[in-house]
């Protein structure tokens, strides 16, 4: 075998491995890009849902300071919200 027709098989072979490594990444980095849009859309949802709950701890803290909302009553409330999230609802 001569060197240049080693030379030839070497490059070949190395043509193919580096364009099967470079379809590898791009398929990794297009599954990475769709994850970043999804932890994306979480974030703002959760955000959001942030939002909804500040406003409503600040209502909260308003009525607690005029004094038209007691201790207990937050209470209640409170164990009402913990029933609601851990108990399981059935179909």
């Amino acid at each position: 075998m001569t060197d240049f027709l080693k030379m030839d098989v070497f490059f070949v072979v190395a043509t193919i491995a580096v364009v099967l490594v470079a379809l590898a990444v791009a398929l990794i980095l297009a599954r990475l890009y769709r994850i970043l849009g999804h932890i994306e859309h979480i974030s703002e949802a959760v955000s959001a849902e942030a939002a909804l709950i500040r406003a409503d701890v600040s209502e909260l803290r308003a009525k607690v300071k005029h004094g038209g909302h007691g201790l207990m009553t937050s209470l209640r409330g409170f164990k009402k919200l913990l029933q609601g999230i851990f108990t399981r609802r059935r179909r």
